[in-house]
């Protein structure tokens, strides 16, 4: 195993430091991962982190996907971890919905992420959702937005968010302290924010080897649903287990 013996550049902590960073943005946002994403996640200056992001090739710790068009983890990196990348395993996930869905009274959805977009991939058949597209368009207003946000930041974009709600949070200020909370707890809510009316519970659903690939979410009439219900956060983490790993659809 070859070691490079000359510094990547700048002082040789901080541009480790980067290197590592990069290192896991990419195995957060997944395979294909571009550069301004990572830079954006990391918070690098663009220049720098394409750099480092080359030298991480050169390498062998990212390799580039087949478009060219971002990256993925290489060998090495997957030699530290000790092992080959896992691999999904496809498994139906509608009886796990199913057995969810049969305690409890409130509508239950999967949410896939792909491309930084929200996709309901299985929707709760005896509970009619309106205004899916808010949940898909306007991320800050609700749960399963909000988890990807956490991840995504730079979703946001630079214009004025929509408030879609008197109850929606778009001052700049208090959704993020509205993110660092979800970070905290790694889960989201919403109350009256995409809806007025409606509240949602969110977990978020992961890949086997940790990436953020999913959203289980529990929605219900505001004032039946609890926020603070401890015992129902508690079932959505147990079913979101459950599904770890599950190669969800994008």
């Amino acid at each position: 195993m070859s070691v490079r013996t000359t510094e990547p550049g700048g002082h040789e902590p901080r541009a480790v430091q980067r290197a590592l960073a990069l290192l896991e943005a990419v195995a957060t946002l997944g395979s294909g991962a571009s550069a301004r994403d990572v830079a954006a996640l990391t918070r690098i200056p663009p220049a720098t982190a394409y750099r480092l992001l080359n030298l991480l090739v050169a390498d062998g710790y990212l390799v580039r996907v087949e478009d060219l068009s971002g990256f993925a983890l290489g060998r090495r990196t997957r030699e530290l971890a000790g092992a080959a990348p896992a691999s999904e395993r496809r498994v139906d996930v509608a009886p796990v919905l199913e057995e969810l869905r049969g305690q409890l009274r409130h509508g239950i959805y999967l949410a896939s992420y792909s491309g930084g977009r929200v996709r309901l991939v299985d929707r709760d058949p005896d509970h009619e959702l309106a205004g899916e597209a808010t949940w898909t368009t306007h991320l800050h207003a609700s749960a399963i937005g909000k988890l990807l946000l956490v991840q995504r930041p730079e979703l946001l974009g630079p214009g004025p968010l929509r408030r879609v709600t008197d109850r929606t949070v778009t001052e700049p200020d208090r959704l993020a302290l509205e993110l660092r909370r979800v970070r905290d707890r790694d889960a989201a809510s919403e109350i009256d924010e995409s809806r007025v009316g409606r509240t949602a519970l969110a977990v978020p659903v992961r890949s086997g080897d940790g990436r953020l690939t999913g959203a289980l979410t529990a929605i219900g009439r505001t004032g039946r649903i609890d926020e603070n219900d401890g015992d129902l956060w508690d079932l959505l983490r147990t079913y979101a287990s459950r599904l770890r790993g599950a190669g969800l659809p994008s």
